[in-house]
């Protein structure tokens, strides 16, 4: 597949900022050599994206860079982000710089000033340690005790152009005085966006009560860049943006393989079972046993040996493993010999993209290759339903790309049809395989019933099976209709015993009937072998009355041949008048 982004792997134009995410979203990294403006609201992140592209920078590509701290001490800003992992002391010592430039809280200005002092030193420890990457944190705080708009005007345009003569990368940060972006503009130093090659926003808000952190790249000169908004988290290792497929992007491996749903007769169903590295879904109302499948899939992939991850939001992992052990699922020697590993989401606390990172960091760890979330529709509550649809989808993409076969349950809304319609993620369409399950009361039962809706790429039961749960296990009962009607429960016992009933009362009377026959049979044979005794009788009668009727025929024969000769010697004597008998 052509790519409508080239590669931005080496890319000599661009500084990668090592950032999971960004440097997707701007093909490469930041401008190198030209200097970038982040803006941002208070706790937007603005320092630690900062900091993690001159850590970066130092470590992976044998940049040495400066840090101009303009609010906070460089001894608060290396044990803020010591938690990071980026090992800031240790670069302080040859690669990286950390210039303290706050202004003393009693500082009486008297008279004019500017940058050029500050711009000297830093020019000479640049050629000190080779730094190629900059950074001035909160510029803004130095900007204000300027006089006037010109006099920041003047600075900034000395800032500027002292980072271009010596091609170093360079960030500069400041604040905005909201989260909204379009105020920006309207600070002193809006004019700022207009003179950088790359201006990046970072917004940071709260969205029904769950904390909502997205970044922009606004403009970015001489390059292509995603426009649109991405999250992004600050977790373990520092800022991870969200990012979608793209077109160009390599796609994921397609696997033939098949892998168990744990339950033999589900995978009849499917054709084999669910194929490797494929999503599934599992939807249905409270109580329809989507954790049941969902940890049957789970045993079933550590069986195989494959290490597992299981992710509840509903119940702690005892109560998950105690619970499914009333089914014949037996996770707790899975958890113990290390394969499979439960994870309580309740233990997560913040946005639907926190799960995900959270999701994928915990994956990696464990080098899980199945991966099963219960509920993933859980996510719509945190915060804004379309970000978590997003989610949603970008988890998907994650464990394709991973291959990594995930199994998903959602819970649908009782109120709501018995369709993924109730679930507001919305991600049956691109899930591979949709499994529904739902509730048939009939006879003062509820059963549960399972379909599947759709297996991409395999031939698969359009059936209704009733899912049965019992202490030997799951497993699936053969469709049974009347009428028109699938039956399920005591319903279809009392059709199966009425069938039984009438089938026995059926065979009764086939042998009495037999019976009957057979009397009957012996009877015709009785007679028949009168009749053939008789039969005999007579051909031997006929027999004798043909041999007698031959007999005197040839008697009278011969007589008459006698009487002829007589006869003939009567005629031989003159005058003898012989008449005949």
């Amino acid at each position: 597949m052509q790519s409508f982004r080239s590669p931005h792997v080496n890319s000599p134009g661009k500084a990668p900022t090592g950032i999971t995410g960004f440097d997707d979203i701007t093909g490469g990294g930041l401008p190198r050599g030209r200097t970038t403006l982040l803006v941002g609201g208070p706790g937007s992140g603005k320092t630690v994206l900062a900091l993690q592209f001159l850590a970066h920078g130092a470590r992976a590509c044998k940049e040495p860079g400066i840090f101009v701290a303009f609010e906070e001490t460089s001894k608060r800003i290396v044990a803020n982000a010591e938690s990071f992992g980026w090992k800031l002391p240790e670069l302080r010592r040859k690669k990286l710089f950390f210039m303290d430039a706050q202004p003393a809280p009693d500082l009486v200005q008297s008279g004019d000033f500017d940058l050029s002092g500050m711009l000297a030193a830093l020019g000479v420890k640049a050629r000190e340690i080779g730094a190629r990457r900059i950074v001035f944190d909160a510029l803004d705080v130095v900007l204000a005790l300027l006089p006037d708009l010109a006099a920041e005007r003047r600075e900034i345009y000395r800032l500027h152009e002292w980072l271009l003569a010596r091609e170093l990368t360079g960030i500069i940060t400041l604040k905005s005085g909201a989260d909204e972006t379009s105020s920006i503009s309207q600070q002193p130093f809006g004019f700022m966006q207009f003179m950088v090659d790359c201006a990046v926003i970072l917004n940071h808000s709260v969205v029904l009560g769950v904390s909502q952190r997205s970044l922009r790249v606004q403009k970015y000169r001489g390059s292509s860049f995603d426009e649109n908004e991405s999250p992004f988290l600050i977790g373990e290792s520092g800022f991870e943006v969200a990012v979608a497929r793209t077109p160009g992007r390599v796609d994921a491996k397609v696997s033939n393989e098949r892998v168990s749903s744990g339950v033999e007769r589900l995978d009849t169903m499917l054709g084999g079972g669910y194929y490797r590295g494929a999503s599934v879904l599992i939807t249905g109302f409270s109580g329809t046993a989507k954790t049941t499948l969902s940890g049957a899939f789970a045993e079933a992939a550590c069986r195989r040996g494959e290490r597992t991850l299981f992710v509840s939001f509903d119940s702690d992992g005892a109560e998950v493993i105690r619970n499914l052990a009333s089914v014949g699922i037996r996770l707790d020697r899975y958890v113990k010999n290390g394969c499979l590993r439960m994870i309580s989401a309740r233990t997560i606390a913040g946005s639907a993209e926190t799960f995900l990172v959270r999701i994928k960091t915990l994956a990696r760890e464990h080098g899980a290759r199945c991966v099963a979330i219960d509920p993933v529709s859980a996510w719509s509550k945190s915060g804004n339903e379309l970000t978590a649809r997003s989610v949603a989808e970008r988890l998907i993409d994650w464990s394709k790309a991973n291959d990594t076969t995930l199994v998903c349950t959602s819970l649908l809304d009782e109120m709501s049809s018995q369709s993924e319609g109730g679930s507001s993620l919305q991600i049956s369409k691109i899930a591979d395989t949709w499994i529904h399950l739902n509730y048939l009361v009939q006879a003062g039962e509820r059963n549960r019933g399972l379909s599947i809706v759709k297996s991409r790429g395999t031939a698969h039961s359009n059936q209704v099976r009733e899912l049965i749960l019992s202490d030997a296990g799951v497993t699936l009962a053969d469709a049974y209709t009347a009428g028109g009607e699938v039956l399920m429960g005591a319903l279809r016992w009392e059709k199966e015993r009425a069938d039984r009933v009438a089938t026995e009362v059926s065979e009764v009377a086939g042998k009495l009937k037999r019976v009957r026959l057979d009397a009957e049979e012996a009877e015709l044979e009785v007679r028949l072998k009168s009749l053939q005794t008789e039969l005999v009788a007579k051909q031997v009668e006929k027999a004798l009355l043909v041999r007698t009727t031959q007999s005197d025929a040839g008697e009278l024969s011969r007589g008459r041949t006698r009487m002829e000769e007589l006869r003939g010697a009567d005629a031989a004597i003159p005058g003898a008048d012989v008449k005949s008998p």
